[in-house]
């Protein structure tokens, strides 16, 4: 174990870790075009392990949702359609979500959530989330089996708008899919013909939202895919060997499972327009944005493992407001409320951002831009503006940043309107312009402050994220400086060629540098030893 001086270096590093918001934020970010030429992209992901490919959902070109390929590093969009689905296209409708199995390498499935027109026993604008194979070979194929589709589950929509859209696979290898109320105003008040004291067809008194019983809609769901072999597309998929079932199953450790009231797949509930959620890759936490009515926009954060049952509110609160309407006790303390809130007008601190449609985003957990590690991203689609904020374990949003001048694109491209975020399978992250028809990554920007390392990002941000050490804590990267006192007593004399003596044979107590390698030779000995002394007799580094 080395000794006291290394306690107070560990300290000063996470002194710097506390405070260091003016130092993280001279890390700079910038965007950088990946594709453009596309039509409403809407979200981006790719398959766990597949490094050399994005996938881009075009939520529709005409009648019809597409999924596109994008090769990586090359940046080149493959012209044919990896997935052509015909979609409603009315309002906020089309081709919503893209998940891929996390054993999709192996097995080829993936799953979509989009919005229908109207078919035999379907009625138009109905959410389904189906399950899709791509072509062999499953890694490189450039195009799926359209004639592959199962669907699993159907979601009449009594409106065009707040449909959700969103699925992903969970830590537990659950996948998850987040539903809008229904649309409508307030969770239930339609446009004229219908006066206000009449409920609208597919809302229930109270709102969807609050409703557990009624039907999916503002709802987060989890649905097991796999079966009992944890082998999706298989005949047990629906619990039972040979049935003819929906081709999943709930898991009965979900809420309301079972005898216990309340529709099997709701997982959590109170949600308006959730757009959109993610889940950390490092923590498994849950983030979630939720588009607010006429007031408030806002971001629910939710620790890894406690999902189950949460209430996040809406219809009797929007963000912190209480809105006056049925269905839950405003703040009530089962409610769930948002750690961030911004208004339509004016400002609400920690941001001074003001708008009228949140884009949810991720936590960023890439290796490109080490110093951005632990910042949550998010926008507003309408003025359009990028935010990031770090959350601290004890609750606090801190480095709360606006990100939009560093990331407006260099050259003709400009920022328009930010329909999503999304993630390729390092954990680098993408941001889609609808307007603009392109898909941008967020790289390093350019360094402020001092880079001896030249990594590409500032010395206080590598000391800050443990990429350097600072072993002295006097701020410089200890791979950047040499300095003689060894024993960080405050003095340069025979004591450190003591201590240094004493390093090199395994006993580090008096010794506060990260190494005893003191002329880099890759080995601790006597030479170290005769470097310190030449050190303390005044020799340069």
């Amino acid at each position: 174990m080395r000794g006291t001086c290394v306690y107070a270096a560990v300290g000063a590093v996470l002194g710097l870790m506390g405070t260091a918001s003016t130092a993280r934020a001279q890390q700079t970010l910038a965007s950088e075009l990946i594709a453009s030429g596309l039509t409403r992209p809407l979200f981006v992901t790719a398959p766990s392990g597949d490094n050399s490919r994005i996938f881009v959902v075009e939520q529709r070109s005409g009648s019809l949702g597409r999924v596109r390929i994008v090769n990586i590093p090359a940046n080149t969009l493959n012209a044919t359609p990896y997935l052509q689905i015909t979609v409603s296209t009315g309002s906020e409708q089309g081709l919503l979500g893209l998940a891929f199995h996390p054993n999709f390498l192996q097995n080829g499935y993936f799953f979509v959530n989009y919005t229908r027109t109207a078919e035999a026993g379907v009625s138009a604008g109905s959410t389904i989330v189906a399950r899709y194979r791509a072509n062999l070979p499953y890694a490189t194929s450039g195009t799926a089996d359209a004639a592959s589709a199962v669907t699993l589950l159907t979601i009449p929509q009594p409106d065009a708008n707040h449909n959700g859209g969103w699925i992903a696979f969970g830590p537990d290898g659950y996948l998850y899919i987040a539903t809008g109320d229904g649309g409508c105003g307030n969770d239930t008040n339609c446009a004229a013909p219908n006066p206000p004291s009449i409920v609208p067809p597919g809302h229930v008194a109270g709102g969807n939202a609050q409703s557990i019983t009624a039907n999916l809609l503002g709802k987060m769901l989890r649905i097991d895919v796999d079966g009992a072999d944890n082998v999706p597309g298989n005949d047990d998929d629906d619990g039972q060997v040979g049935g003819a079932g929906p081709q999943y199953t709930n898991p009965s450790t979900n809420p309301y499972f079972g005898a216990t009231a309340g529709l099997d797949e709701i997982f959590a509930h109170g949600l308006r327009n959730p757009w959109r959620p993610s889940i950390d890759r490092q923590t498994g936490d849950f983030w979630i944005a939720d588009v607010g009515q006429s007031a408030r926009e806002e971001v629910n954060f939710v620790p890894a493992g406690s999902l189950a049952g949460r209430n996040f509110g809406w219809r009797c609160m929007e963000g912190l407001n209480c809105t006056g309407l049925s269905g839950c006790t405003c703040n009530a303390a089962n409610l769930t409320l948002p750690v961030l809130t911004y208004p339509h007008s004016g400002t609400i601190p920690p941001t001074t951002i003001n708008g009228c449609s949140i884009t949810g985003g991720y936590v960023y957990r890439g290796n490109a831009i080490p110093c951005f590690k632990g910042n949550y991203l998010f926008a507003d689609y309408c003025t359009p503006q990028i935010w990031s904020f770090r959350r601290t374990s004890a609750g606090a949003l801190t480095d709360v940043t606006n990100r939009t001048a560093q990331l407006e694109p260099p050259g003709a491209p400009t920022i328009n309107n930010i329909m999503s975020f999304g993630e390729d399978a390092a954990g680098e992250v993408y941001w889609t312009d609808q307007t603009g028809g392109e898909v941008f990554k967020i790289v390093l920007g350019t360094s402020t402050g001092p880079d001896c390392n030249q990594n590409g990002a500032p010395d206080s941000c590598d000391i800050a994220n443990g990429v350097s050490q600072d072993g002295n804590g006097n701020g410089i990267p200890d791979e950047c400086e040499c300095d003689p006192d060894v024993n960080c007593d405050g003095a340069v004399n025979g004591f450190d060629i003591q201590a240094t003596e004493e390093a090199v044979n395994g006993d580090f107590s008096n010794f506060c540098q990260a190494s005893a390698d003191l002329n880099g030779d890759g080995a601790e000995n006597g030479f170290d030893v005769e470097t310190e002394e030449q050190r303390v007799n005044g020799a340069p580094c």
